[in-house]
This record gives C-alpha cells, structure tokens and sequence, in this order.
C-alpha cells in the first residue's frame, strides 16, 4: 500500500516539445507500514455505556505477531529495471550523475530510517555510489567486483578498523544469510557519502505515461518506478563502478565522523555495475552540428542546395562564363543530350529540389495529355541549349507508371470506361430523351425509358413477322419527322462539354479514383523518384554537410502529368481527361511538399531517432516524407517553407546531470517549474541556464577534490549549497522537492537552431530542450 503526494509542490512533469516523453516525477512514495514486526493486539469490553458488565471476569486479551518483509541485504534482480550508463558502456559521461530505475516504487522508502532527523524531508535507506578505479581496494580495475560474506560478518568484522553496519535484533536465518559488500577506505566514504538532507533530493519517482523504445535501448515502460542518483560525476577518464548501498545501520554517521580508528567502511551493496568514460573516443555529436552549420555563419546561402562555385573561375568572368555561372547559382547542373537530329550536345537540368523560389514556366502545359516529353523541353534560343527538367520529369513520371503493373492496368482500365461512357454520350447527344437516360445512367443499363419505349410498341413485331421481312431494305427509309437529325463528330464532342454529361464522365472516373490518386499521392511526395533525379551532382551534397531547399512545384506537376497521361490512345482520351483529372484530384488526401533538407553525416545513423522540426511563424510545419535515401544520408520534406528549422538529439532517456552553452560552461539549462504557464511545465526556459554569469556548477557547488582526481562530488546542502541556490532561480522558491530537484537536472539534448537570412537570429542552444 502507497500513498502519493499530489500537491503541485510535490510532483513535477516532463513534458518536452515532442511527444516522445511524457513522464511525471514524485518526491517519493510512502507505504503504510514501513518494514518490521507488528503486534496486533484484540481486547473485548462489555459495558452499558458508563459500567463495564464483565469487570469480574473480563475476556483475556488476544495478540497476534506479523512482520512485514522488504530487500534488507539482497535485491531481486527483477527489481532493476534500468541503469545509466549502461552496463559496459563506453563514452564521454563526465557531464551525467549515474542512476538506478527500480521496478518497486516505494523501495528506497520501504524501511523506516531510524537515523533520520528531517521530519519533512523523508531520506531513503539506499544510496548510489561512484568509485573511480584504483580508489576500492578490493577492486582496483573499477569492473564493480564484490565480496561474499554472511550477514554476520557484514555487521560484526574481526578487525576493529573495520567499521560494518550496526544492526541488531536480526533473526538466525537473517544473520546465516549470504550478500555482497565492500570495503570502502574511511577517507573515501566521508568525501564521497551523501548526508541525510543531500539523499532527500537523490530519489524520486518516475511516473510514465506512455510505454516507449528509446534511442540508446533504454525503455521507458508504462509504470511507475523509483530512481535511486548519484551524487558524483565521472569526470577523470578512465573505469568507473557503481553501487547501490544500504545505509542501515550508519545512523550516527551520515555526518561524515566516524570513530577514530575506523581505517575501512564495509557496505551491503545490493546492485553493482561499471562502465568507462572515455571523452576522446566518444562520439562528438556537438562538434559535428557545429560544422554542420558554420558555413552559414558568414553567409547563409551556403546551405542552399546548388553547385559549389568552380575555384577556377575567374573574378570577372567573360559574358558566356557569366551565364554558366548563373544556371549553377539557380541550381542546374549540365548534362549530356542527344538531339533529336542525333547530335551529342549538353543540357541544363534541374530537379526538384531548387535553393530558390521557382518561377512560373510558360508552355509546360500540362492540362492536356501528351505521349511525349517534347512539350515540355525549354529552350534558350540565346545559347542553344536545352532546359530539359520538366521533360525529364515527366519521362519519369510515365517510366514509374508503366513499371507499376497494377497503376498501368487500372489507369488503362479507367480510359477504356470513360471512353465507353463518352461514346454512348455522344450517340444519344441528338435525343434528349436518350441523352438524359444516358446520363442518368451512364453503364448503359436499361432504363425507365427503354421500358416505356418497349410498352409503347407493344413487345415489337412478332418472330413469323422478322423471319420473313427482308434484311435489308430495297429502298433507304425516309426519316421520319419524329426522329431526331444525327450530329457531327465535332457536334457530338463539343455536346460532351454539357454539365449532365461532364457528371456522368465523373462519375465514371469517381469508381477508380481511389486506387489511381493513392499512387499518385506517394509520387507527388517523390517516394519513388531515384536519387540521381532528386541530387543530379554529388558535389552539391558532399559528406559532412547539410543542405535547405525549397521544392519546384512545376517539376512535380510535370512528373505527376507522365503518371496521368500513360494510356492515352485517342483523341478521345483526351476529350474525357478533364472528368479523370478532377477525380483523381478530389480523391487526392496527400500534400505535396514545398520545402525540405538534405544531412549527410556520420551523425545520421549515430541518431537515426534525431529530431527535425521546421516552424513558420511560430507553427509546426507537418513532415510531408523522410526517408533515408543512403545510411549516412537523411531526406526531410515539409508542407511549407520554414523559418526557422531545428536538428535535435533523439530523446534517449531521462539522463540526470548538467549541460554545456556554447562557450563550453557546465551549467544547468532551466526548465518551467509552475504549471499552467507558457512554457509548459517541464519546458526548457530559452536561455535561460544556472549559474549566470561566468560561474560554473563546478566552479561553486562541488566538494574538495578526494585523492589525485579533479572535485566531481556535487555539494548539496546548506544555504550556499545547490539545492537551495537553484531553488532562488524561481522565486518565491526557498528550497526544491526532489521532484523538482530531478526536472532541473535533467540532461537536455543537444540541438542546433537554423534561421533565414534577415530575420532576429538566436544563437543555437545546443544543450536546451
């Protein structure tokens, strides 16, 4: 049994931008019954409201023992549900405070701390210690070695220097029963040991909502659990191991004094694992962003999407130099062409994804159906060449079709309906009594007026009649005034113009709409176009580089148009293109993109989670497709064009510790502490970080550095302590919960910021949330 505080003051929530996280921290959860023997006694009283009736001979009372049980001297390995870093891990962690997720949300609190003091502030009996190789002397390589020994030999060594837990009341079995412990030097465990007031804030609960399968294989399952932190940071290279410890039984010595002779502290370490920091072989996420964007720094236009200028140019280039120079600012790149004549020659193409907006293209008309590229080829009449983009995109467009068996069959399909739809349109045009019933009924199934027509001649003649009346008419039959004069082909056509018959057409088209403009809708997001037709140069996307676009949204007519127009035979496919064009347009439920970026770096798949955002005035652009055209390669199109784009570190998990601003200061990037508010609670406030100023958090708040090894033990308490200095940064706070304490330390991704030309810039905040 569990009770939770739910006042605003004691739970705290994190809640990023993107919906990945959704996770509640509490400051601990208190059971009913903390660990023990209970005894319950029963007592029976008979009175008449004033007098006892059964003074003389009451009923003896009844008692009746029991005893709570909970982890004391070994933790079920089903009861970890997670540890950072990892088990083995090797990495640059110097900024991260190691931590223990525990599937039992009440077991840091489950036994009673007699040694505790803070009334209001409900310590754990378990801590997380960090111990740097070469510091445990029964471990000297830091792979978290321990040693078996009974529980007696836990609390009651043979050597009076060593000083174990001070228990007493255990039962025989308890005592007979195996564990694990250390030896810790006297020295070490007073430099490194939190106080009571410091454990309050190394524990807390996390709430989460939504079970989830993050980056680095951590998984944050739906639950609730417990999460145990340490108070030291790795920061020397090398081995390091962690455990998490009882304190029962050190009641008078969490202040640091122990006895006098004491040279060895011996632990019950119920959890143990190591992993190395190593920063020169870490992955250099931070720095590779940087490169990625700084040449953006002197001009922005160096991360459009365009041949790099030739280092040979010359400075003043002649005319003709000018103009190729022109086509390669604009996007285009040359290649070869064969004319028609059979000469080799060169062209310009470009494809779709152009460093500028595009400009309108007259004569690329693509309303009408073609079976050849040619009308979409521009030509510059001042050089002679050939633009061949749009040609080339509607070549693609048809070769995609055609290779789509099932797209080829149902467009091929569709035509033949509408044609069969028109024909029988256009040979009733001249009857409006026909023409209505046909296009009231455009399959061509009898009619109310074929009924009536029937009725009206009575059945027709009789068989004896048909058998013996000629086949054909000696004489041509004189029309009759009753029935209506035969129209012109060009009068039939332009009748199919008529709006009942256009509905008919649409209506037609309307029953394989479906199956057509899902395809479609998949080329229009360029899912199918090869890569070449997307970067015709790989100089304009070389490694290591990042690369913003805007998308030709004629270009991707044109592909879509070589899609459309497979099929088309007849001058009457094209008179019946107009009813297919709209159904497949209506049917339509995709968008096709208007801009994008192109990253290619080793960061792709080192985060092949990461984050990318695009915002325009302040609203989330929708991510139209991403795909990852090559594995260090990632393909981001969106259904505007953003002013402002952002690259975010995938959320790994809720790793603890500080973060880093640009100018490389350890300091701890804020998040929104109030609920209600904008920011959200749990939002990372913009710039805003702790210390201000030039201080750092190991410059003011970490202990005397222990040993050879730099100072990486955090100082909590006290008035000038950590706890309380962060809790000034959101008056009228005086101290924080450890809920509030764990939002805070927070480790935030790192990100990178890219805004347009001429706007208000702000500097890439590449540890902020």
């Amino acid at each position: 049994m569990a009770t939770r505080p739910l006042s605003s003051e004691a739970a705290a929530a994190l809640t990023a931008t993107q919906p990945d996280l959704n996770v509640t921290f509490v400051d601990h959860m208190s059971p009913r019954a903390t660990a023990g023997t209970y005894t319950v006694t029963l007592e029976q009283r008979l009175s008449d409201g004033v007098n006892p009736i059964d003074g003389s001979d009451p009923l003896p009372p009844v008692e009746h023992d029991f005893e709570i049980r909970a982890a004391q001297f070994v933790l079920d390995g089903a009861t970890v549900q997670a540890v950072y870093p990892a088990r083995a891990a090797d990495g640059d962690f110097r900024l991260v405070l190691p931590h223990i997720t525990l599937t039992k949300e009440y077991l840091p609190w489950e036994r009673e701390p007699k040694w505790s003091r803070l009334a209001d502030k409900r310590a754990p009996w378990l801590a997380l210690l960090v111990f740097r190789a070469g510091e445990l002397p029964g471990d000297p390589e830091g792979i978290a070695l321990t040693e078996q020994l009974t529980v007696r030999e836990l609390i009651a060594a043979d050597d009076p220097t060593v000083l174990g837990p001070c228990l007493t009341d255990l039962p025989e079995t308890t005592l007979d029963g195996q564990c694990r412990s250390i030896d810790v030097p006297a020295a070490l465990f007073t430099a490194i040991l939190p106080t009571e007031e410091e454990l309050y804030y190394l524990a807390h609960v996390r709430d989460v909502a939504e079970p989830m399968l993050l980056a680095d294989g951590e998984v944050l399952e739906k639950g609730t659990f417990s999460v145990v932190t340490a108070n030291r940071f790795p920061r020397a290279a090398g081995d390091y191991a962690v455990h998490l410890v009882s304190l029962e039984g050190f009641d008078r010595h969490l202040d640091g004094s122990l006895p006098k002779c004491t040279k060895t502290v011996r632990l019950c370490s119920l959890w143990s694992w190591s992993f190395r920091n190593d920063p020169d072989a870490a992955f250099d996420a931070k720095g590779i962003l940087n490169n990625l964007v700084r040449p953006s720094k002197e001009d922005p236009e160096e991360l459009a999407l365009r041949m790099p200028r030739p280092s040979a140019a010359p400075k003043t280039p002649a005319p003709d130099e000018q103009y190729a120079l022109d086509r390669l600012h604009l996007g285009y790149v040359p290649v070869p062409h064969r004319l028609i004549t059979g000469e080799q020659s060169y062209a310009w193409y470009r494809g779709p994804f152009i460093p500028l907006t595009a400009q309108p293209a007259p004569g690329i008309g693509t309303d009408t159906p073609r079976t050849t590229a040619d009308h979409a080829l521009i030509y510059d009449q001042d050089y002679g060449v050939f633009d061949v983009s749009y040609a080339a995109a509607w070549t693609l467009g048809r070769a995609i079709a055609i290779a789509d068996p099932s797209y080829a069959t149902e467009m091929t399909r569709a035509r033949r309906e509408l044609a069969n739809t028109a024909t029988r349109l256009m040979a009733t045009a001249a009857d409006p009594t026909r023409s209505q019933a046909a296009a009231a009924d455009p399959d061509g199934r009898p009619g109310l007026t074929a009924l009536a027509r029937l009725a009206r001649d009575r059945g027709g003649r009789s068989l004896v009649d048909a058998l013996h009346a000629p086949q054909l008419p000696q004489v041509p039959a004189a029309r009759t005034a009753t029935e209506p004069p035969r129209l012109s082909r060009a009068a039939a056509r332009a009748a199919l113009a008529a709006e009942p018959r256009q509905a008919a057409l649409l209506a037609t088209a309307s029953r394989r709409a479906d199956g057509l403009s899902e395809r479609l809708d998949e080329l229009g997001k360029l899912r199918l176009v090869p890569f070449s037709y997307l970067v015709p140069d790989f100089r304009m996307l070389p490694p290591e580089s990042l690369r913003l676009f805007r998308v030709d949204p004629t270009w991707i007519e044109a592909l879509l148009a070589g899609a459309r127009d497979v099929a088309t035979s007849t001058t009457l496919d094209v008179a019946c293109d107009q009813a297919l064009r709209r159904a497949t347009g209506t049917a339509r439920r995709g968008t096709c993109p208007q801009a994008g970026l192109l990253l290619r770096s080793d960061l792709v798949p080192a985060w092949p989670q990461m984050r990318i955002a695009a915002t325009q005035d302040g609203r989330a652009l929708t991510e139209v497709r991403r795909d990852h055209p090559a594995p260090d390669m990632v393909l981001c199109l969106f259904d505007g064009v953003p002013d402002e784009v952002m690259i975010r570190e995938p959320s790994e998990g809720i790793h603890f510790g500080i973060d880093t601003t640009l100018d490389d200061r350890e300091v701890i990037g804020l998040r929104q502490l109030t609920a209600g508010t904008t920011p959200p609670l749990g939002a990372t406030l913009p710039g805003q970080y702790f210390p201000a100023g030039t201080d750092t958090v190991f410059s003011r708040y970490l202990r005397p550095a222990h040993g050879d090894g730099p100072a990486d033990v955090l100082r909590l308490r006290g008035e000038d302590g950590l706890a309380r200095q962060l809790a000034a940064a959101f008056p009228p706070l005086t101290d924080l919960h450890p809920a509030q304490f764990a939002l805070e330390l927070v480790n935030a991704p790192i990100e990178q910021r890219l805004t347009p030309a001429g706007s208000t810039r702000r500097e890439p905040a590449d540890r902020s949330a």
